[in-house]
């Protein structure tokens, strides 16, 4: 049986940012990249790949800190419970 790969905790609370509609996102899913909640390239060689997302519409969005969300790449609140 596989190994469950677990991430690495970036914060233990969702990453309040900015977005425009239509623009293209890369959220990072292995929680090591330096520009979180964004990937940077970190996760080669970790089994994590970044989880690609576009906008619906321009203004705040609340993306998962702890990436352990099961609604990614939103925070679910899954952090509470960690």
């Amino acid at each position: 049986m596989a190994e469950k790969l677990e991430p690495h905790i970036a914060q233990k609370s969702p990453f309040a940012v900015e977005v425009e509609a239509g623009g293209k996102y890369f959220w990072c899913a292995c929680g090591h990249s330096k520009k979180q909640p964004f990937c940077d390239g970190s996760h080669k060689g970790t089994g994590f790949a970044p989880v690609a997302f576009t906008a619906e519409q321009s203004g705040t969005v609340y993306l998962c800190g702890c990436k352990h969300t099961a609604n990614a790449p939103y925070c679910d609140g899954t952090h509470a419970k960690l």
